[in-house]
């Protein structure tokens, strides 16, 4: 699954460590997402939705 989750993630400033924090995850998992190795859970992409104000469908799309 593609996401711009890296992007976001570098428009509020935020390490993968800060995010991961914030998000009660580890970073290997904020990393593995934006590699687009693991496909986070759907309650976690709406936690990520939420964080950064935008719709799920907005960060993560199929491809």
């Amino acid at each position: 699954m593609k996401n711009i989750l890296k992007v976001l993630r570098a428009q509020h400033d935020l390490s993968q460590a800060a995010l991961a924090e914030q998000l009660d995850v580890s970073r290997q998992t904020i990393n593995a997402i934006e590699k687009e190795r693991y496909d986070p859970s759907l309650p976690l992409a709406l936690k990520i939705g939420r964080l950064f104000n935008k719709p799920v469908e907005e960060i993560f799309s199929e491809d």
